[in-house]
């Protein structure tokens, strides 16, 4: 079970941080990220991470301002979110993959279609 929180309104320039809490015993195991989806979009691959924390990638629009971490010792996923636009309003979700293999890391989008995700935090930017 994955459930996001740290979601809210912000002015443009602002940051946030958002914590996916993972429950079960193979957090430490897991290919984790995140993506969004604005009303009327497709979903966006945002960032992800691998296993063991070494891989990460960013979608080129959030690369710079965004930063995608873990804790596995609070089984905890973060993306700490900074410089925010209004273009990066959104629902973000967080998500992760039970199999990581370098397939499921290629590309950021492929966050996206990882086996488990969350129900979602809002993030509001004006």
């Amino acid at each position: 079970q994955l459930v996001e929180s740290g979601g809210g309104s912000v002015q443009a320039g602002g940051s946030l941080r958002l914590s996916c809490a993972a429950s079960g015993s193979r957090y430490s195991s897991l290919c984790m990220g995140w993506f969004r989806q604005a009303p009327g979009k497709e979903r966006e691959g945002v960032a992800l991470l691998d296993a063991d924390g070494t891989t990460t990638k960013y979608a080129d629009s959030v690369k710079g301002r965004f930063t995608i971490s873990k804790d596995n010792a609070k089984n905890t996923l973060y993306l700490q979110m900074d410089s925010l636009k209004p273009e990066d309003q959104a629902m973000y979700y967080c998500a992760a993959n039970s199999v990581c293999l370098p397939a499921v890391i290629a590309t950021v989008d492929s966050v996206c279609e990882y086996n488990y995700s969350g129900q979602g935090t809002q993030v509001t930017v004006s």
